[in-house]
């Protein structure tokens, strides 16, 4: 984990370089600015962790400086001063200083506000995504094979800082997968910061991963950081990384090859310490050959790659879902209903295109429209629009139940799928559309179970 970045300013030479040593010795990596001025063009240029300031400076003050620094940066500032009182130090905390240290100064005492003022807002900027994107600590639901093979790949990547590309389509629940790698990681007590690819434009999403410099462009009337000095110590997760621009992709690789960038407008070198988490719903592979995907960010970013399943290859976790979700809409002041078993296996038929992100808002739906305190067979027929698809069981010729006899579950379960692809392909001379839609998956997952499987199509 990399050092936290002290900013020191203050306008006597000696002051800075005793606190200067104090840090490095305690670990920290100082900066130092004589004045206000100064400090603000270095928290512009640099990656700064929290800021010991002065309140009396040539110039502009303390208390001015600590009202731009707090606008513009969102730091914890400890104030330190020679000439303290009262007055000052309430004016201090009422403009968001962390803590108010007089000198001369005790270095146990400023180190210990250091580390406390570190704490504070690591806690502060962790509890604030938590309440902008109304998550608790979620976890992935289900006791299916396919979940349970995706939780054994997630505990075996977890505490490493490898990059990992997380496939699957539209609703699967790549980013809860991404939130419980990062728990489990060794950055877990840090936020895990994240960034829709798709949801900026091409022309601001640079500003938004790497920040941008005063005046770099029409509109930048100040400094701001971006994504990835937020993430420095955590993990970023970029999400929908196949909408995201050629150019924006060839500085996205330069920070996986060298742990460093500029921002917009700027010519300082950043140096971060960040994990990058990546998900999409594309086949990147495809994308490579249109050109609109990078070849060498694809392998930087698939060293683990892990494939999210699809709804409708766990319906078996269908009633645990509905559960979990019936009780965050009862937390949320949803009246509390129960799923008849006839409903429930009526919603284990459907086809699930919109996966488990359709079926958490049809779930929302039936507790706000469904009279009494029961939703039944035909309350969810009503809202899944008519008859739901009808899953055909699949006959096994059983005298090749003994080739599977010898083998555990999930190695079994494995040889069994590959044999039914490959019949069914052989049904339909190898093509892959056909198939796919003869047994009711995608085409772009049939690729990856194909791939995983190690079915060649000729």
């Amino acid at each position: 984990m990399a050092a936290s970045t002290i900013l020191i300013v203050d306008d006597e030479a000696a002051i800075r370089a005793s606190l200067s040593g104090i840090l490095e010795d305690e670990g920290f990596v100082p900066m130092a600015a004589a004045s206000a001025e100064e400090g603000l063009q270095l928290l512009e240029e640099k990656a700064v962790n929290l800021v010991l300031l002065d309140i009396w400076m040539p110039g502009m003050d303390g208390l001015e400086a600590l009202k731009l620094i707090r606008r513009r940066f969102d730091l914890p500032v400890i104030m330190i001063s020679g000439h303290g009182t009262i007055e000052t130090a309430v004016e201090a905390t009422r403009n968001g200083a962390y803590d108010f240290i007089e000198k001369p100064l005790s270095y146990d005492k400023v180190i210990h506000a250091i580390n406390k003022g570190l704490q504070f807002d690591r806690l502060t900027r962790e509890n604030r995504i938590l309440r902008e994107k109304g998550l608790g600590i979620n976890r992935i639901t289900g006791d299916s094979l396919s979940i349970a093979n995706l939780r054994e790949q997630i505990h075996r990547v977890a505490p490493t800082d490898a990059s990992v590309l997380i496939l699957g389509e539209h609703g699967t629940g790549k980013e809860l997968v991404a939130q419980t790698i990062h728990r489990l990681s060794n950055r877990g007590n840090h936020p895990m910061v994240e960034v829709n690819c798709a949801a900026i434009p091409e022309e601001l999403i640079e500003s938004e991963l790497f920040g941008h410099v005063k005046g770099a462009f029409t509109g930048a009337g100040e400094a701001k950081k971006g994504k990835f000095d937020q993430a420095d110590g955590s993990s970023l997760l970029l999400d929908e990384i196949g909408d995201m621009s050629l150019k924006s992709q060839a500085k996205v690789l330069r920070i996986l090859q060298e742990h460093r960038f500029e921002r917009v407008g700027g010519t300082r070198t950043i140096e971060v310490d960040v994990r990058i988490l990546a998900a999409t719903n594309k086949h990147l592979e495809e994308e490579i050959e249109r050109g609109s995907f990078r070849a060498d960010l694809f392998y930087r970013l698939n060293v683990v790659p892990i494939v999210v399943p699809t709804l409708a290859e766990r319906r078996e976790d269908i009633p645990l879902l509905v559960a979990d979700f019936t009780e965050q809409f009862h937390q949320k002041g949803v009246g509390r209903k129960d799923f008849t078993p006839e409903a429930l296996a009526l919603m284990q038929q459907h086809s699930w295109p919109g996966n488990v992100r359709e079926l958490r808002n049809l779930v929302e739906r039936l507790m706000i429209m469904t009279a009494g305190d029961e939703v039944g067979e035909e309350d969810v027929a009503l809202f899944l629009g008519g008859q739901p698809v009808r899953v055909e069981p699949v006959l096994v010729d059983v005298t090749r139940l003994r080739d599977y006899a010898s083998f555990p579950f999930k190695e079994a379960r494995q040889h069994f799928e590959s044999d039914y692809l490959v019949a069914k392909l052989r049904e339909n001379e190898g093509n892959v559309t056909k198939t796919a839609e003869q047994i009711g998956m995608e085409r772009s997952h049939l690729h990856r179970k194909l791939k995983v499987l190690g079915i060649s199509v000729k």
